[in-house]
């Protein structure tokens, strides 16, 4: 082949262009895809670094020149075709077309409507209550949503992902923590409602800010609300890069009576080493588990392995995603604490559940 360059764009993408490639379409198509290939064999090879050996995976984009396309948008082309690659499962290779330029173009909007979106108070919660095997409502998990006001309701599938890669997840977080410290105190006030909880998820951006303990404390402060009744939920992300350091982030936030949750527990890569050293309070059976409950078995010895061991660390369980009487009374058998899902209620707006929030019985 002739004409060609390699650069590095940065961290762990780099940069291949050809310029010596049939004019034939088609031709050129099959003649970069075997290149490609090419790159992913050798890339897959393993190498063994003292003694030990390691292996890679290269996921690649490609974008096809048709005289149309200006040196930027070709790049960008091409990484939009290797996020692409990414989403199929990496070790693969995915060419642009309409289809991915549409998905691009569609995620830029996003990410610039996302970016006023807090400005103009587009953002909105919604709780959904956790109950107790008896049915009675011990608090909610506050989850976000954003009414956009041409395209309706955004699903936090879409813009979480955004927002974390803009970085704006961190005031959209404090935003978050601070309505529903709001509501705490509200509930607070009541008599029927004083005895809630509620639980807030935290990023794993959010968690690694270096003063996100003073964030919580400051909301805290000037909210009024009893941390006793703030409960932080966690995923194995926000984690894992510095164990140490987050450990110490707990332990200060737990001091001042704030609990946490391990959330989507069993999804990651957790091992009993690793748990008993977080200060933990819950983990959450990741719903993907309670959803074939009933159906695969695979499924019950992994929930039911999960709350043994949530009991033999003195943690309380909660079941995500329980949408039937059959899947909480198995649940309840096997000796799971706390159940959220669409069997009790659905997530609300806050003046839709606001009730006398005695026992309910659901039917």
């Amino acid at each position: 082949m002739g004409g060609w360059a390699a650069g590095r764009l940065g961290g762990d993408e780099f940069l291949l262009i050809i310029d010596s490639l049939p004019k034939q379409p088609d031709k050129a198509a099959n003649l970069a895809e075997e290149l490609a290939d090419r790159i992913r064999i050798v890339v897959a090879e393993p190498y063994s670094i003292d003694g030990i050996q390691h292996f890679l995976s290269a996921s690649q984009g490609v974008a096809m020149f048709d005289g149309s396309s200006d040196v930027e948008t070709l790049f960008k082309l091409a990484d939009a075709a290797c996020h692409h690659a990414k989403l199929a499962g990496r070790d693969t290779i995915c060419f642009h077309d309409d289809a991915t330029q549409a998905v691009m173009e569609a995620r830029n909007e996003t990410r610039r409507d996302l970016r006023l979106a807090l400005q103009r108070g587009e953002f909105r919660l919604v709780y959904q209550l956790q109950y107790d095997a008896d049915h009675r409502p011990l608090g909610a998990e506050a989850l976000i949503r954003w009414q956009h006001p041409s395209r309706g309701m955004v699903s936090p599938a879409e813009f979480i992902p955004l927002a974390e890669e803009s970085g704006l997840i961190v005031p959209l977080g404090d935003w978050v923590l601070e309505q529903a410290c709001r509501q705490l105190v509200a509930w607070q006030q009541q008599a029927a409602t004083a005895h809630l909880t509620l639980a807030v998820n935290v990023s794993a951006r959010q968690f690694k800010e270096p003063d996100f303990v003073e964030r919580i404390e400051r909301v805290l402060t000037a909210s009024g609300a009893n941390p006793h009744r703030l409960k932080l939920e966690l995923t194995e992300s926000s984690l894992l890069d510095d164990v140490e350091a987050g450990i110490d982030k707990m332990r200060r936030l737990k001091r001042l009576g704030i609990r946490f949750a391990l959330d989507d527990f069993g999804t990651g890569y957790s091992s009993l080493q690793y748990l008993k050293r977080l200060p933990l309070d819950q983990i959450k059976i990741d719903q993907s588990f309670v959803n074939d409950l009933l159906l695969s078995g695979d499924d019950m010895a992994i929930v039911r392995t999960i709350i043994a061991m949530g009991v033999s660390l003195q943690l309380e369980v909660v079941a995500e995603g329980v949408e039937t009487a059959h899947q909480l009374g198995w649940l309840v058998e096997a000796g799971c604490h706390v159940f959220q899902g669409y069997y009790f209620c659905k997530p609300l707006p806050i003046d839709q559940i606001e009730l006398p929030l005695a026992p309910i019985a659901v039917s």
